[in-house]
């Protein structure tokens, strides 16, 4: 299984960003060719050293990294990303990684 996992800091304005995000970007991201399971943080975000601002975080599940590039390189996926453009603009708030896992 290969994840996708999408951190977002905490935005300006908490009501466009979840209207944005829940109306507009999570049905575009559901599209995404091969995509297995979607999963969002519900409720507070803690970390063990305390607050760092995270808002919310999103989880793309595909069979393999190979089935999430492709995914992303569909129309599809080139249209989620440019859509994460219009409701996370700023680089600096969102942090994504991509990587294979297993399960222990």
């Amino acid at each position: 299984m290969a994840q996708m996992v999408v951190i977002y800091r905490t935005p300006q304005d908490i009501a466009a960003f979840d209207r944005h995000y829940f109306d507009i970007h999570v049905p575009l991201a559901k599209t995404l060719p091969g995509l297995r399971k979607y999963e969002i943080s519900d409720g507070p975000i803690a970390a063990p050293a305390g607050s760092d601002d995270v808002y919310r975080i999103g989880r793309l599940s595909f069979d393999n990294l190979a089935a999430l590039q492709a995914a992303f390189a569909s129309p599809e996926g080139r249209a989620a990303a440019a859509d994460r453009r219009l409701f996370a603009p700023d680089d600096s708030a969102v942090q994504i990684y991509l990587f294979d896992s297993k399960v222990l």
